[in-house]
C-alpha cells in the first residue's frame, strides 16, 4: 500500500479549493493545500490573523500585479480561431489573481443564485445551431441546500424578497442587505419607471458582523481588491475554517507540475511541484483536487497528459459577454464610494415577447442576457490614466467626469457552449518555469451579439431617464468594426471563465462525472468553474462554492443535503418565470 502525507491534495486555494478544504477537515480529513501564488490574505498559524497587507492603493493591485500573475512571467496568449495562426496576443489574457485565496480575494462580491432554467436550458428552451447547448447533471431543488450552506459559509447579506425572478429559496439571506450606493438607487428608479425590476445585490460582504469578522465600511475598494478590515467572506472564511481544525496546511509559491498517476493510470497517486527555489516536491494523496480555475485546471491536465479520453479537456470554453453601457451626468453621483455593485436586474434572463421577436429576426429561436449590475466606472488612479495631460488635467480631475458623474450598466450576457472555443497549450510561448503558456481560442456566438444589441438600447434609454447627458455602449469582447477590436483589447475582459472540464454523465462527451471527478482517473475531482456545462447569465462564483459543497461531502461519504420545495404561495417559494 502507497504511504500517503494526506488524505487529500488541493491544488489551489480559491472559492472552490478552500470551500473543499473546510468540509473535509471537517469530516476528519488531512488536507495539503498548495497554491502557485503567495500569501497576502491570512498568517498560516493560529490565530491565523489577516497579515495587514491589503489596502486601498490602485497601483499595487492592477499595475504592479500584487495579487499575481505577472503576465511577463506567466503570459497567456489568445487568437479567435484557428485561422489567425498561433496567436494574435500574448500577455494578459482573463487573469485571475494567483494568491492564497484566489480569485475570490479581488472579487467585489456579488453572489447570485442560478435559477431552475440555467440547469436545464436543453429541455426547457431547446437548441440553437451553433452551440452546444446542454442540461446540467443536477437540478435546482437538488442545489438549493447547497446553495443555503455556501450562503452561510461565506455569508451573504441581500433582501430574499427583492428579486421576483429568483428561484425558491429555503430561508432568508444569512444577513440583510447594505447600504445602497446613490448612484444605483439613481438608475434603479428610472429602470422601474421602464418594467424593469431592480433589487438590491446578494453580496458576501458582510452588512453586520459576521462570523467574528466586521461589517463594510463601504470605502469602495471591492472590486479588484482585497478587504483590509476583511469584511468579504470568500475565500477567508472557508480557509480560515479548514486551517483551525488543524488537520490542513496550505503551501504557497508552490507550482504543480503535473498529476502523477499509478501504472494503471486509473487513480492518481499525488502530484509533483516546485518550490518558490525551484526544487522538486512530491504529495502523496488518497485523492487529488483541482482547483485552479477554468483556465489553469485544463491546462494542467493536457501537461500531465490526465482526463482527456474524450478529447473535451480544454473545450466549451465560456465567459459572459459584457455589454457596458456608461451614461454622464450633470451630478455627482459618488459611484466609487460603497460596495462596487449594490443593485442588479434580471429581467433580460427572462426575455418579454419584444426580446423573443428581436431573436428570431436574427435567425435564432431566443436569446437571454444576464444579470445587469448598477454600479460605477472608476477609481482615482484609473481616472487620472484616461485624463489628457497637460494644463487642463488638474480642472478635469476635479470635475471627475469618470469617477464621480459616471455610472455604468454591465449586462453579464449569456455565453453559449462551443466546442471550438477552448483553452490549449501554446506551442511556443512558456512561462517562467518553462511550461507551455495557456492559449484561448475563442470567439462569441450570434446569439450573445444580437442578445447585446437588443437590450443596450433600453439600457441608454433608463440611464437617460436617471439623467444623464450622453451615453454610449460598448462590449467586450469589442465587435468587428469597433474601438479596441483590432488591439490587446480584442480578447474578453471577463474574469468569469467557465467550461473547460464540463461535467455530465457520458464519458465520451464530458470530462467529469456528476460528482466532478474525472470519468478517467477514479480519485482526481475538479471543484471549480471548469465544470460547469452551460455559463447562464449570472456570476458563478456562488454556484462554484455550492457544487464543491456538494462534491466534497460526497467525497467523504457525508450524507446528501436537502431542503423542501416550499409551497407556491408561500413568500420563500414564489416560483419564476422562464
Amino acid at each position: 500500500m502507497m504511504t500517503t502525507d494526506c488524505d487529500a491534495v488541493i491544488v489551489g486555494t480559491g472559492p472552490g479549493g478552500s470551500t473543499v478544504a473546510d468540509v473535509l477537515t471537517a469530516a476528519g480529513w488531512s488536507v495539503i493545500m498548495l497554491e502557485k501564488g503567495a500569501n497576502h490574505l491570512l498568517a498560516l498559524e493560529s490565530p491565523y490573523e489577516g497579515l495587514g497587507r491589503i489596502t486601498n492603493d490602485e497601483i499595487k493591485f492592477m499595475r504592479r500585479w500584487f495579487l499575481g500573475p505577472d503576465p511577463f512571467l506567466e503570459p497567456r496568449t489568445f487568437r479567435r480561431s484557428d485561422a489567425d495562426g498561433e496567436r494574435l496576443l500574448t500577455g494578459e489574457v482573463n487573469n485571475l489573481p494567483s494568491t492564497v485565496g484566489g480569485g475570490g480575494f479581488h472579487a467585489d462580491g456579488k453572489l447570485p443564485r442560478f435559477r431552475d432554467v440555467d440547469f436545464k436550458a436543453a429541455s426547457e428552451l431547446g437548441p440553437i445551431d451553433g452551440a452546444d447547448v446542454v442540461d446540467w447533471p443536477v437540478d435546482y431543488d437538488e442545489m438549493e441546500p447547497y446553495y443555503a450552506a455556501a450562503e452561510r459559509i461565506i455569508g451573504v447579506a441581500g433582501d430574499h424578497t427583492g428579486n421576483p425572478f429568483a428561484a425558491w429559496r429555503s430561508g432568508p439571506y444569512p444577513m440583510p442587505p447594505g447600504p445602497d450606493m446613490y448612484c444605483a438607487i439613481v438608475t434603479s428608479e428610472a429602470a422601474v419607471e421602464r418594467g424593469l425590476h431592480p433589487y438590491r445585490a446578494p453580496t458576501g460582504v458582510n452588512s453586520v458582523e459576521y462570523d467574528g469578522r466586521p461589517a463594510c465600511n463601504n470605502c469602495g475598494f471591492c472590486a479588484y481588491f482585497g478587504c483590509p478590515i476583511e469584511a468579504k467572506g470568500d475565500p477567508i472564511a472557508p480557509l480560515r475554517n479548514a486551517l483551525r481544525t488543524g488537520r490542513c496546511e496550505v503551501r504557497p509559491e508552490s507550482y504543480v507540475v503535473r498529476v502523477d498517476l499509478d501504472g494503471t493510470s486509473r487513480t492518481a497517486q499525488g502530484v509533483t511541484y516546485l518550490d518558490v527555489d525551484g526544487m522538486e516536491h512530491v504529495v502523496r494523496a488518497r485523492n487529488v483536487v483541482i482547483a485552479a480555475g477554468a483556465f489553469e485546471t485544463p491546462r494542467l491536465l493536457l501537461r500531465s497528459e490526465v482526463g482527456n479520453s474524450s478529447g473535451n479537456v480544454g473545450r466549451y470554453l465560456m465567459y459572459h459577454f459584457q455589454t457596458y453601457t456608461l451614461g454622464l451626468f450633470p451630478f455627482r453621483l459618488h459611484a466609487y464610494r460603497g460596495r462596487a455593485v449594490t443593485h442588479l436586474h434580471d429581467d433580460f434572463l427572462a426575455p418579454d415577447a419584444a426580446a423573443l421577436a428581436a431573436a428570431r429576426d436574427a435567425g435564432l429561436p431566443y436569446f437571454r442576457g444576464g444579470i445587469v449590475e448598477h454600479g460605477g466606472a472608476a477609481h482615482p488612479m484609473m481616472e487620472a490614466v484616461h485624463t489628457p495631460a497637460g494644463a487642463h488635467h488638474s480642472r478635469t480631475m476635479l470635475q471627475s467626469p469618470m469617477r464621480d458623474r459616471m455610472a455604468a450598466f454591465t449586462m453579464q450576457g449569456e455565453d453559449l457552449p462551443q466546442r471550438t472555443n477552448r483553452i490549449d497549450l501554446d506551442p511556443a510561448i512558456r512561462d517562467v518555469w518553462g511550461f507551455p503558456a495557456g492559449r484561448v481560442t475563442y470567439q462569441p456566438h450570434r446569439h450573445e451579439i444580437a442578445a447585446s444589441r437588443h437590450w443596450a438600447p433600453l439600457l441608454e434609454t433608463v440611464m437617460k431617464d436617471a439623467g444623464a447627458t450622453h451615453t454610449f455602449s460598448v462590449t467586450s469582447p469589442p465587435l468587428a468594426g469597433e474601438p479596441g477590436a483590432d488591439t490587446p483589447f480584442m480578447a474578453s475582459v471577463s474574469r468569469h471563465i467557465m467550461g473547460t472540464t464540463r461535467m455530465g454523465s457520458d464519458p465520451r462527451t464530458t470530462v467529469c462525472d456528476p460528482w466532478q471527478r474525472l470519468h478517467d482517473v477514479e480519485n482526481v475531482m475538479v471543484a471549480d468553474s471548469s465544470v460547469f456545462p452551460t455559463s447562464a447569465g449570472y456570476g458563478p462564483t456562488l454556484t462554484i462554492v455550492a457544487l464543491a459543497v456538494r462534491a466534497a461531502r460526497a467525497l467523504a461519504g457525508l450524507e446528501p443535503l436537502r431542503s423542501q420545495r416550499p409551497a407556491p404561495d408561500t413568500e420563500l417559494g414564489r416560483f419564476s418565470a422562464v
